[in-house]
């Protein structure tokens, strides 16, 4: 039976469940393992302290997830389809493991912050929408 997300350790299992789905995935799974070449050491972490505080009001993250962004950006050209993939995957992963008020404002939060990433990352600030 599901529960929702109410501790760190679910959130830790959250963020791991979801980095293993992120990194075999054929859409955005080499922009995170040969891109960037992230440490996942050092990588997780983070990301549990960033989910800590988003969701629960914790205080502990420390980092600019933008610039990170932006530098990864001149590396390698992020793309609609890049978020777009990694929403559908976040909100897999929450369905797949939780339910609850907590879980679905994790997935509204998730949306808010990819759609504002690729929003601020896609340069002159217009919204593109579909031609035809």
């Amino acid at each position: 039976m599901k529960h929702d997300i109410t501790t760190r350790q679910d959130i830790e299992f959250l963020v791991n469940s979801f980095y293993q789905k992120v990194q075999q995935d054929p859409i955005i799974g080499h922009i995170f393992t040969q891109i960037a070449q992230v440490n996942w050491d050092h990588h997780l972490p983070k990301m549990y302290d960033f989910w800590e505080t988003i969701l629960f009001g914790q205080i502990g993250f420390k980092g600019n997830p933008m610039e990170v962004h932006f530098k990864l950006n001149q590396k390698y050209p992020l793309e609609q389809k890049h978020f777009d993939q990694w929403k559908l995957l976040f909100n897999a992963t929450v369905e797949e493991h939780f339910e609850g008020e907590m879980a679905e404002q994790a997935k509204q939060k998730a949306l808010s912050i990819a759609d504002l990433m690729f929003f601020k990352i896609s340069g002159d600030g217009q919204i593109n929408l579909p031609k035809g």
